[in-house]
């Protein structure tokens, strides 16, 4: 049989056994699959595992993980299998912290138009979420990896990075959070987020920090609008106060409208009330902007009622 005959042969094997469900004979198909040398019959093979929740294949799923290490850029291009199978032992809560920590010091660069490009990012960003189930590694540990992330070549796992260590929940992620976003990156977005996790680890102390850049500190023109989308997420009253008291300054047209985005995400009453205030036939622009910022809101039956009764006295045509 031809090699596309073959591997096409493979795929329908795979797909017979999600419609037949879970059995005995499932499982060992599954456990060969697994051995395969194709890195995108194993991807495959190892979500199906997934799906039936196939608890009893991790040896398979480990010894086919740390299989396409090797040479990866060969054996598992895209990083096809490694990816599938780092999630499925994720969402099995498989507790290996080496598997984990070989998966997030992980570098596959693969040849691209132009140069090279690392494919190993999605894996290291899911390999650094899955130390965080691990009870045999401490969180100290854990912290160190993460730290190690904050300074990844790919700015998605320096996101993640961040996420990772305001889920970890340890006060002393809020001081690594502060150095980065003292420290910047080239990627605002990194900072935002390192911003709405520093605010998730430790919202009194962020608050300051974070305000600091509402208001322009920093040479990052693209700061400010992270630092409201920040404030806005972490939902606390001081958040919106920064908002607010920023949205009573001077500000260009855009910006103000983006701090009344932000008041309306963060779904605090003291935000409705104000943004409320604003749908008034005088204020032209802004109450446009006032109501389009109270949509996430309007799903609540009083603020609904509420937005449409101000409307209708600012605007009774």
């Amino acid at each position: 049989m031809a090699g596309k005959q073959k591997f096409d042969r493979k795929l329908a094997d795979l797909q017979a056994l999600r419609d037949q469900g879970k059995s005995e004979a499932a499982r060992e198909a599954l456990r060969m699959a697994l051995g395969d040398k194709n890195n995108f019959v194993v991807s495959k093979a190892a979500l199906l595992a997934g799906e039936l929740g196939e608890q009893g294949l991790f040896p398979e799923l480990a010894g086919a993980f740390d299989r396409f290490l090797e040479d990866g850029a060969k054996t598992d291009p895209q990083c096809y299998a490694k990816n599938a199978i780092a999630q499925v032992l994720k969402d099995f809560e498989y507790e290996d912290p080496e598997l984990y920590v070989r998966g997030l010091r992980h570098r596959q660069p693969e040849p691209v138009y132009g140069g090279q490009q690392d494919t190993a990012a999605t894996l290291r960003a899911t390999c650094a979420h899955a130390l965080l189930i691990c009870r045999s590694i401490s969180d100290l540990k854990i912290l160190g990896h993460l730290t190690d992330l904050l300074s990844d070549s790919e700015h998605t796992v320096r996101l993640e990075a961040a996420r990772a260590i305001a889920a970890l929940g340890r006060p002393e992620g809020a001081l690594l959070l502060r150095l980065k976003i003292a420290c910047g990156d080239g990627r605002s977005e990194v900072t935002g987020q390192c911003m709405s996790a520093l605010l998730a680890l430790d919202a009194e102390g962020g608050m300051a920090v974070v305000g600091r850049y509402l208001n322009g500190a920093g040479d990052d023109a693209d700061l400010p609008y992270e630092a409201a989308a920040a404030l806005g997420e972490s939902r606390e009253p001081a958040g919106f106060e920064l908002l607010r008291e920023r949205y009573e300054r001077p500000a260009d047209p855009h910006f103000r409208k983006v701090l009344l985005l932000s008041m309306g995400a963060s779904l605090l009453p003291e935000a409705v009330d104000f943004l409320l205030s604003l749908i008034r036939a005088d204020q032209g622009q802004r109450a446009r902007d006032a109501i389009a910022a109270l949509e996430p809101a309007r799903y609540r039956e009083e603020v609904r009622v509420r937005v449409e009764e101000a409307i209708r006295n600012a605007f009774p045509d």
